[in-house]
This record gives C-alpha cells, structure tokens and sequence, in this order.
C-alpha cells in the first residue's frame, strides 16, 4: 500500500497544480486507508448479523434492526468523549507533549469504563421497554429485546476499544484499531455460524446467538486493544502501539483532572448533544417507519445498513482532516491545517460519488444479500437509489465536519445536525408519508433533503476559514 501512495498514485497528478501537494495526499491516505477499513469492520458486525439472520425471515432482520437506535444512543457518550481526545491528542503530538497525552489516554479510558459500565445496567434493565418504544410489535418484542440485553451485558468491551481508536487517531496511528476489528469480525462471524444455527453441536439460539456472538467478538478486541496500548510495568519501554498513547496505572493518570476533563468536553460537549440530537431524530425517523409494517421496516433496514457501510468513507476522511488539522494548527501551521482538510475532502468526494455509481448499478445484488424474499427485494431495490444519490452529500458533511472538530469548532456541525435531524427531516417525513402516501419512498426523499441542505451550511461555514484561529 505505502508502494502504491508514494510510487504509483502521484503520476495521477504530475501534470496539475497538484503535484507538489502529493506527500500530503499521501498522508491523507495513509490515515483513512486503515480507517475505512476499521470502520467497514465496525458497522459489519451487525450488518453480518442481519445477513446471518435474514434467512430466518423478515422478523429477525426487523428484530435485530430495531435494536440500532437505543445501542447508537448509548454510544453516542463516547463519541463525545472521543471528539475532545482525538483533538487534543492531535495538539499535544504536535506540540511534542508526552506528558498530556498520556494523561488524557489515563483520563479517556477510566472515564470509558466507568460510563459503559452504567449504561449497561440501565441497557439491561430496560432493554424491553427501550426497543418498545422505538417501534418493536408484538412479532419481534421477545427477539428484540433478547438480542438487546445481551449486546448491554457486553458493553464494557464494545466501548472501551472505541476510545482507544480514538486516542491513535490523534496521533495519526490508525493501523491498530484495523487489526484487532479485523480479528473481531472473523470471531464474530464463526460464532454467528455456530450459534445462529446450531452448527458442530452448538445450541441453536437464532438472534440470540448473533448478539452472543457479537459480544465475543467485541471482548475479543478489547482484549488486544488494550494490550496495545499497555505501558510500564507490563510492556518494556517503547513497546506499546504508539510513543504518545501508553497507559500507565497511576493516580495522576486514573484519578479525575479536572482541568483535562474540562478540555476534553469543552470540545466533546457540542458533539454530546449533536450525538444524541441526531439519536432522537432517527428514533422518531425509525418509529415513523415501523408503523409502515414489518416487511416495509425490513427492507428499510436492508438499504439503511448498506448505507452505514457507505458511511464509513466519509468518516474516514473526516478523521484524516481531524487529525492532521489537529495536529497542523498544533504546530501553528495553519495554511497546512487548509491544504490537510482540502486533500481530504478532494480525495472523500470523489470516492463517495464512485460507491454511489457502483451502488446504484449493483443494487438489485446488494439487497440479495440479505433477502431474496419478493416484497423486500423490490422495495429494497427502489430504496437504495436514494442511498446512492446522496454518497457525496453525506461524504463532503463528515469531512467538513471532521476538519471543525479538529480545528475545536464542535458546536457548529452539531447545530447543523439537529437543525436537519429534528426539523427538516420529520418535517418532510410527515408531508411526504402522511399527505402524500409516499410511504417508505417518502422518508428517503426526506432523508435525502436533510443531507443536502447540512452539506450546503457547513460548506458555506468552513469557507469561511475562521476555524484556523480557535483555541483550544
């Protein structure tokens, strides 16, 4: 791959204007490369599920759907979190400060594991009344809140290696969180095939089983995750992942700081509440679609999964533009910190527009994947046109917003969010579904209007250029 970027790829470019900026391009790619793949990982965990499932019918792919929401909900306190490590260790590996990243790396994981642990109680608590509300009937109540339950009791180990592909990012190492993800899905799909159909003695346990087999395969990475990042006195010096991210076990590190913890939310606040602004619109987005029937939410589900595999592109690129605007406007650099997010943006556009292209020509294969059943198909393959029309939008918003939140301007992409996600999108979604009868074509043209209109503000935000002189 490294071949490939710094031998091959720049002849694309020796003609253009573009040439002398190739080392950066290079380092573009060399941070989300790992990236998409890591991320393609992550959301493939349960995209394989639904897979796994879907041969047991449009239940289970609604039962394990329906779960997205509440679980994204409760993740969406870490990737606040993350937000303001990612930043700050992208300053401090700039500034050359060892000192603050190990503390905020201390710092992240005592504060990971101490939320996780409270939101698995409350998961598993109330994981039948959570997926209730979001729509779960009758026919997939008992599945769905089985599948939910035990993904909570296993939340500690989903979270916690999270944060810690947070915390290389900053520092640009994002090979790490590829490998142990990687590892993860292989478990998770062996164990899928064990204990989704009873396969070599197993116990047949159908959704059970895959939300089993999901937690094996999130303590399994985990495991390496923390590993990696072990420092003194379980790793010699030097032999952790990374020269700025090491865990030490000291009170310096694990007792609160509360001047760190406040740089941390400072920044990860605004994405707190983008986070769980844009959980409540899509809860209310999902009930309005479940009340469409089982079969219409199955195949909304289909497209929306291979939606959250698109996804990963532009969060790729959106991380690369965190990180090296991070680390750029660390080394008061700002000009560099423009040409950084540039790259990202140039290179995730026109990647996203090719996964919208192949997207809509493969469309019909793609919803086969998960079901063949006659309604589903036909819907799913409808649906997904939308999907594919909106790659750049979605593409450009992340990394636009990547490059903010690098910069520590976290509170404009989250205003932009809940302005398109609690108001725009229901908004259309009642006109087109209620007044129209668009049915499920209404809610992905609504969804579609939503995206280009938060593409348009936070274009026109980053233009701007003010987000090179914020503070942090």
């Amino acid at each position: 791959m490294r071949h490939l970027f710094e031998h091959t790829l720049p002849k694309l470019f020796k003609r253009t204007k573009e040439a002398s900026a190739w080392p950066l391009y290079a380092q573009v790619f060399t941070i989300a490369a790992p990236v998409v793949v890591e991320l393609i990982l992550t959301s493939l965990t349960q995209t394989v599920d639904i897979i796994m499932v879907g041969k047991l019918g449009a239940h289970a792919i609604s039962a394990v759907g329906v779960t997205n929401q509440p679980r994204f909900i409760m993740l969406a306190t870490f990737v606040a979190l993350n937000v303001g490590t990612t930043a700050l260790v992208a300053r401090f590996k700039g500034q050359g400060n060892k000192k603050d990243a190990e503390l905020v790396t201390g710092q992240t994981v005592m504060l990971s594991v101490s939320l996780a642990f409270l939101l698995s109680v409350l998961g598993v608590a109330f994981a039948r009344p959570m997926v209730r509300l979001i729509g779960a009937g009758p026919d997939i109540l008992d599945e769905a809140s089985d599948y939910f339950r035990i993904l909570m009791i296993g939340f500690i180990p989903t979270a916690l290696p999270i944060s810690i592909s947070a915390l290389l990012r900053g520092v640009g190492d994002t090979k790490l969180a590829m490998k142990y993800n990687i590892t993860a899905n292989l478990v998770n799909i062996v164990f899928n095939y064990l204990l989704i159909y009873g396969k070599f003695g197993f116990p047949r346990l159908e959704v059970r089983g895959a939300a089993i087999a999901s937690v094996i395969g999130y303590t399994v990475a985990c495991a390496m995750a923390v590993w990696a990042i072990l420092g003194r006195p379980f790793r010699k010096p030097g032999k952790a992942a990374s020269e700025f991210i090491e865990l030490h076990f000291t009170r310096w590190n694990f007792l609160p700081n509360l001047p760190m913890l406040g740089r941390i939310f400072r920044i990860g606040l605004p994405s707190a509440v983008e986070q769980f602004v844009l959980r409540l619109g899509l809860v209310l987005y999902t009930i309005t679609i479940t009340s469409l029937g089982t079969t219409v939410f199955a195949a909304h589900q289909i497209v929306l999964s291979i939606l959250n595999m698109s996804f990963v592109n532009g969060q790729a690129f959106g991380i690369a533009a965190t990180s090296l605007t991070g680390q750029s406007l660390g080394r008061n650099r700002p000009e560099r910190a423009r040409r950084a997010s540039a790259a990202s943006q140039k290179v995730g556009a026109l990647i996203s527009t090719l996964m919208g292209i192949l997207m809509f020509i493969f469309r019909k294969p793609l919803v086969m994947l998960f079901s063949s059943e006659p309604e589903i198909l036909t819907l799913g393959t409808g649906i997904i046109i939308f999907a594919a029309l909106i790659q750049p939008f979605q593409s450009s918003f992340q990394i636009y917003a990547g490059t903010l939140r690098g910069a520590g301007d976290s509170i404009f992409p989250a205003i932009t969010l809940g302005i398109g996600i609690l108001g725009i999108r229901p908004l259309f979604s009642y006109i087109f579904i209620q007044q129209f009868n668009m049915g499920l074509y209404g809610a992905w043209s609504a969804l579609m209007i939503d995206q280009i209109f938060r593409f348009s503000i936070i274009q026109i935000r980053y233009r701007r250029g003010k987000w090179v002189s914020i503070k942090v």
